[in-house]
């Protein structure tokens, strides 16, 4: 839940420094402040977030992208959010050195990953929603795909969610929609989607690679990590 809340904070504070304090006119900061509510983020984690764009003393902070191999061949892309862009590629450079990787220059790695908007909605049960109809209206707006999915909460009750998948440039016209029309927003954002086949790995192969991926997650300035390694069957 702290590096929810740490990522969440730091992309308030950048949605700010991009497109103002007003949760009206800045898109971003809306769906940020939504999804930073349905975390049960504090009130005053998400208000520090916001001044700390307009603190003289505080860093400029900037969404940047690494790109990389892990071992045996898989494709890493790391979404990252720092004011110290020399402590974090030192960081990140070390964490593929020490788990056998590399990385790479800019543009190496993500053509292999479509970059999406990805929105989540509260679905009401006492108010269906036509899926095939919403995504048929959305097309559109750049919408590419419609589903629901169950979502399972600390308590261990279950929840349906509209998951809403769309391009990266439609992001603004498709929350708009989705707020005109009264669907409840859970979040917005945007997600790197492989769009080559994912890699086979063995599962002494997987523990190296997971070592990665964790040394990568648990670094205060990375924000997102995405692979071409195939998912563990469960």
């Amino acid at each position: 839940m702290a590096k929810t809340f740490t990522r969440i904070g730091k992309e308030i504070t950048v949605a700010v420094k991009q497109g103002g304090p007003d949760v009206v006119g800045n898109p971003r900061l809306r769906a940020l402040v939504a999804e930073a509510r349905s975390e049960n983020m504090p009130k005053e984690n998400v208000e520090r977030a916001i001044k700390r764009a307009f603190d003289k003393d505080q860093g400029d902070f900037k969404e940047l992208v690494y790109e990389g191999y892990g071992p045996h061949g898989i494709a890493f892309l790391v979404e990252a959010a720092t004011d110290n862009n020399t402590r974090t590629v030192a960081n990140v450079r070390s964490y593929f050195t020490k788990c056998g990787g590399s990385l790479g220059t800019s543009g190496s790695v993500s053509f292999m990953f479509d970059h999406k908007c990805k929105f989540r909605l509260k679905e009401d049960p006492a108010k269906p929603v036509d899926l095939e109809e919403l995504e048929l209206e959305l097309i559109d707006y750049g919408v590419d795909e419609v589903f629901e999915e169950e979502v399972e909460d600390a308590d261990e009750n279950i929840t349906k969610e509209i998951v809403v998948y769309g391009a990266y440039e439609s992001y603004g016209q498709i929350q708009k929609y989705i707020e005109d029309n009264g669907f409840e927003l859970i979040s917005g954002g945007f997600e790197r989607i492989p769009n080559v086949e994912l890699k086979e790995v063995t599962p002494e192969q997987r523990e190296t690679l997971e070592k990665l991926t964790g040394l990568l997650e648990d670094d205060d300035d990375v924000t997102n990590v995405y692979t071409t390694m195939k998912p563990a069957e469960e």
